[in-house]
């Protein structure tokens, strides 16, 4: 058994059946990627769209490919014949864009909202009354190419748990509070290497791990 096998493994064991796990495999070479698809991992993630085109060319087509980083509008063509999920989605103008890339290939293409729960400014997202704004939309309503599927959050990068926790607690108030009027809003994508046990205390039926499976980034 391989480390990457071993480390799956070890997540696999230390999180609930019905939560998600996707393999963030950013800056990590098909070779890699392979051991964790060999081991089982179907789920993978990226946060750089032409990285994942290239991977997705390369690898077997039953992988589902999530894109996890900041989506410009302009690269959205490349991903729509496959993504499967698209977790940061932070305006309606995006939403068009994915609906009318998804309507060429003839494929509805699953979104999550990006909603603002950490108090660091580089983080994108949006604010609870901007997300209620785009559910409620007749705009939204028009896109029969796009899915709200639910919603995602990244919590701030710090050691205080804590403060980790009540941004993740946040988020997933909202998200159930959504859900009665929202029935199909069935994802709520927060957690990643360094606090997904306390993001699964809070409710997350989706983690985004990458280095705790496949060790530090190599942004070299």
């Amino acid at each position: 058994m391989n480390d990457i096998e071993k480390n799956l493994q070890n997540i696999k064991n230390s999180i609930p059946e019905d939560v998600t796990l996707v393999a963030v495999s950013k800056t990590k070479p098909i070779s890699i990627l392979m051991q964790a698809y060999n081991s089982g991992q179907r789920e993978f993630g990226e946060n750089k769209i032409q990285e994942m085109v290239e991977k997705w060319e390369e690898m077997p087509k039953d992988i589902s490919w999530h894109m996890i980083g900041h989506v410009q509008t302009n690269k959205v063509k490349y991903m729509a014949p496959f993504v499967d999920l698209i977790h940061a989605v932070d305006s309606i103008k995006l939403l068009k864009e994915i609906n009318k890339q998804a309507k060429k290939h003839n494929r509805i293409i699953n979104c999550l909202l990006q909603i603002k729960i950490a108090e660091e400014e580089s983080k994108f997202g949006l604010s609870k009354e901007d997300a209620i704004t785009i559910l409620e939309s007749d705009e939204l309503k028009n896109l029969a190419n796009v899915r709200i599927q639910g919603l995602m959050g990244m919590a701030t990068f710090t050691n205080d748990q804590h403060q980790v926790k009540s941004e993740f607690e946040t988020i997933s108030t909202f998200f159930k509070a959504l859900k009665p009027k929202y029935p199909n809003l069935t994802t709520l994508s927060i957690g990643m290497s360094g606090d997904y046990k306390i993001a699964i205390d809070a409710g997350s039926t989706m983690v985004r791990i990458g280095s705790s499976i496949f060790g530090a980034r190599n942004y070299n």
